[in-house]
């Protein structure tokens, strides 16, 4: 399987947020997440690194812009 897990970095520590991404696509200033079996998620933020050989994506919350 070539399924990668979704990692939230905060504060220097990783927490897992999805196993088994199947597909990852930005929507805006969200990522739409959904696994091998169809469950889905929306991470506010930005992708920080993507390993294809780790299988791993790594997330960060989207900081504030002062306009």
């Amino acid at each position: 399987m070539c399924e990668s897990n979704a990692y939230i970095e905060e504060n220097g520590n990783e927490t897992l947020f999805l196993e088994t991404v199947d597909i990852i696509r930005p929507e805006g200033m969200n990522i739409y997440l959904r696994d091998f079996w169809g469950q889905e998620k929306v991470f506010k933020g930005r992708i920080k690194e993507i390993s294809l050989l780790k299988h791993r994506i790594v997330l960060v919350r989207q900081e504030c812009e002062d306009v």
